[in-house]
């Protein structure tokens, strides 16, 4: 059985190396795979461009996608997610410093399974994201597959 797989589609360095440090000292049982746009993230999930050898059948277990990212945004990234039966049940966690109602309606409105805005402060922060990856790997059950 492979180790499962955590996309991580993020396009700032900073945030991204701290969500990356974060998960690996807290023993992180996933092989991480990054992406740094939209366009990135979507060639990871449906096998195209510089991923098509990749095995279709696996998805990731969960995807923790930022809203704002070059090429492609968060919410059309998640849309298309939404609209193909490989992705459907995949859990997005967005992470965004955006913090406005009317964005998280429509993130939740397009399938979205959690919102959850970037404190500033670095340890607000870890903590913050530790509490997110604890639920998602061990409170939630998503089916990974249409019946």
């Amino acid at each position: 059985m492979s180790t499962p797989t955590m996309l991580v589609v993020e396009d700032n360095t900073d945030h991204l190396e701290l969500t990356l440090t974060t998960l690996q000292q807290n023993g992180v049982p996933h092989d991480i795979v990054i992406a740094r746009d939209g366009r990135e993230a979507l060639d990871y999930l449906f096998c195209e461009g510089v991923y098509k050898d990749r095995n279709a059948n696996s998805q990731p277990e969960l995807v923790l996608l930022d809203l704002g990212l070059p090429k492609l945004s968060g919410l059309e990234v998640m849309r298309r997610m939404r609209e193909d039966p490989r992705t459907f049940f995949v859990p997005v966690v967005m992470l965004t410093l955006v913090s406005e109602q009317s964005e998280a309606v429509r993130a939740f409105k397009g399938g979205l399974n959690s919102y959850v805005s970037k404190p500033l402060d670095y340890r607000d922060f870890e903590e913050k994201l530790q509490q997110v990856r604890e639920y998602w790997r061990t409170s939630n059950f998503a089916p990974l597959t249409i019946i």
